[in-house]
Protein backbone atom coordinates (compact mmCIF):
# COMPACT_ATOMS: atom_id res chain seq x y z
CA UNK A 1 0.00 0.00 0.00
CA UNK A 2 1.28 3.46 -0.92
CA UNK A 3 0.37 6.36 1.34
CA UNK A 4 0.20 9.77 -0.32
CA UNK A 5 -0.69 13.22 0.86
CA UNK A 6 -3.42 14.52 -1.45
CA UNK A 7 -1.85 18.00 -1.41
CA UNK A 8 1.52 16.68 -2.63
CA UNK A 9 0.97 15.03 -6.00
CA UNK A 10 3.60 17.07 -7.81
CA UNK A 11 6.00 15.85 -10.48
CA UNK A 12 8.64 14.87 -7.95
CA UNK A 13 6.24 12.52 -6.17
CA UNK A 14 5.15 11.00 -9.46
CA UNK A 15 8.78 10.44 -10.49
CA UNK A 16 9.51 8.80 -7.11
CA UNK A 17 6.59 6.40 -7.61
CA UNK A 18 7.69 5.59 -11.16
CA UNK A 19 11.27 5.01 -9.99
CA UNK A 20 10.08 2.64 -7.27
CA UNK A 21 7.95 0.78 -9.79
CA UNK A 22 10.92 0.47 -12.19
CA UNK A 23 13.05 -1.03 -9.43
CA UNK A 24 10.37 -3.59 -8.61
CA UNK A 25 9.93 -4.58 -12.26
CA UNK A 26 13.68 -4.82 -12.81
CA UNK A 27 14.10 -7.08 -9.76
CA UNK A 28 11.23 -9.35 -10.77
CA UNK A 29 11.47 -9.45 -14.55
CA UNK A 30 14.77 -7.79 -15.50
CA UNK A 31 16.39 -10.79 -17.19
CA UNK A 32 13.23 -11.70 -19.09
CA UNK A 33 12.72 -8.11 -20.28
CA UNK A 34 16.33 -7.82 -21.44
CA UNK A 35 16.16 -11.04 -23.43
CA UNK A 36 12.79 -10.01 -24.91
CA UNK A 37 14.18 -6.61 -25.88
CA UNK A 38 17.22 -8.19 -27.56
CA UNK A 39 15.18 -10.80 -29.42
CA UNK A 40 12.74 -8.22 -30.76
CA UNK A 41 15.14 -5.32 -31.32
CA UNK A 42 13.48 -3.09 -28.72
CA UNK A 43 14.94 -0.45 -26.43
CA UNK A 44 15.24 -1.96 -22.94
CA UNK A 45 14.81 1.39 -21.16
CA UNK A 46 11.60 2.16 -23.02
CA UNK A 47 10.26 -1.33 -22.40
CA UNK A 48 11.09 -1.05 -18.70
CA UNK A 49 9.37 2.33 -18.51
CA UNK A 50 6.18 0.96 -20.12
CA UNK A 51 6.09 -2.01 -17.74
CA UNK A 52 6.70 0.27 -14.74
CA UNK A 53 3.73 2.44 -15.75
CA UNK A 54 1.55 -0.66 -16.06
CA UNK A 55 2.78 -1.80 -12.66
CA UNK A 56 1.53 1.44 -11.09
CA UNK A 57 -2.04 0.32 -11.82
CA UNK A 58 -1.50 -2.60 -9.41
CA UNK A 59 -0.63 -0.34 -6.47
CA UNK A 60 -3.18 0.37 -3.79
CA UNK A 61 -3.09 4.05 -2.87
CA UNK A 62 -4.29 5.63 0.34
CA UNK A 63 -4.70 9.40 0.31
CA UNK A 64 -4.71 11.66 3.31
CA UNK A 65 -6.15 15.15 3.15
Amino acid sequence: MVYLNYNNLDGETQERLLSKSKQEIELQFGKDLKSYAIENGLDYGELLNEEAIRNLYNYKFTFSM
